[in-house]
């Protein structure tokens, strides 16, 4: 079968070229009665406007760009799902690249994307501001997730992370587990820096006898495993753990189960983040609440707002707020949800 073309919808239509060009990209120019007349007509043709030629037309690409550090794990899927979920609420579509946390590929990826997107959501750890304008146009506006950058250039979208690692901490400390240790993420990664001075802000207040006991991780099954085989072998056993993922918090609690451990009997435990599997592991894991897709949708709707109304919406940063959801891993009245409120020092 031939593919229609837009000469076909204007002969069928009854005009021009150029007023079935305006019609179907929300020009002016056409009255609303041959507007309706050449859309009807289009869609009994199954015309479909050819992306490149209406990009030259429109100057929108109607494609959203999203760099990420990875694309593995429950984290980065839900994320992509808030955005994609919202990107088709508005017609948008999405284009996905990992820069695997490596400066090159990320570089690399931002540049590849030059003239396919309308606008970017990056969340990486190696985007500042001096990177971001070495390898992303200044006439592509773009929303940073999770980042240190401040700037007037970029609207920069975090979460809590102090916060809702502080109010975690305090938890544990409330329940009477006076000995509390930390799992890190990964060294130079933001979220893990924040949760890391949450950690030891709670600890410094809450524990101020207790010197604080930081194991690194990298955000891994594995590295919570290991994490957990090293904290099981000090002399001093920790009676917490907080991990500053729920993946570490998982992997941790498997090291602890083939030592012999029951949690929280034993040792408690807590992650950072709700991923869905954290409501399934037995026991259910405490853990902090990040509206992971809800981050996602958010982050996309700004770049929407930027990239509709250029001269009405400026970069801003925002800050959205965790919960603490205590179930069974940390001892204390399953099913307790509350807003995680941190105290800076």
């Amino acid at each position: 079968m031939a593919t229609t073309t837009i000469k076909d919808v204007a002969r069928e239509a009854g005009v021009s070229v150029a007023s079935v060009s305006r019609a179907l990209n929300g020009g002016g120019g056409v009255t609303a009665e041959t507007g309706q007349r050449i859309r009807e007509v289009a869609s009994r043709l199954h015309y479909v406007p050819h992306a490149a030629a209406r990009s030259l037309i429109t100057r929108r690409t109607h494609t959203i760009g999203a760099l990420l550090p990875d694309l593995y794990g429950e984290f980065f899927s839900e994320l992509i799902r808030g955005i994609d979920l919202a990107a088709r609420a508005r017609g948008l579509h999405l284009l996905v690249s990992s820069s695997h946390d490596g400066a090159e590929d990320a570089a690399a990826a931002l540049r590849a994307m030059q003239g396919r997107v309308d606008g970017m959501l990056i969340l990486s750890t190696r985007v500042d501001e001096a990177f971001l304008h070495a390898n992303l146009a200044a006439s592509v506006p773009a929303v940073l997730l999770n980042s240190a950058v401040k700037s007037k250039a970029y609207s920069v979208l975090n979460i809590d992370n102090f916060g809702g690692a502080h109010a975690m901490v305090q938890h544990l400390l409330d329940a009477g587990h006076a000995r509390v240790a930390h799992i890190a993420g990964p060294a130079g990664n933001f979220d893990a820096q924040q949760r890391e001075q949450g950690y030891r802000t709670a600890m410094a207040a809450g524990a101020p006898n207790e010197r604080p006991n930081v194991i690194a991780g990298d955000f891994t099954e594995e590295s919570g495993f290991r994490a957990g085989q090293l904290l099981l072998a000090q002399k001093k056993r920790p009676h917490a753990v907080f991990a500053a993922n729920d993946m570490m918090a998982v992997g941790c609690m498997y090291a602890f189960r083939e030592a012999g451990l029951e949690v929280p009997r034993d040792i408690a435990l807590a992650g950072f983040d709700d991923i869905p599997i954290a409501r399934y592991v037995t026991p259910t894991l405490s853990t902090v609440r990040v509206r992971i897709a809800e981050l996602g949708r958010s982050a996309l709707e700004h770049l929407a707002g930027l990239l509709e109304s250029p001269g009405q919406s400026s970069p801003s940063a925002q800050t959205l707020g965790c919960e603490i959801v205590v179930r069974e891993s940390c001892g204390t009245n399953p099913s307790k949800v509350s807003p995680a409120h941190g105290r800076r020092s």
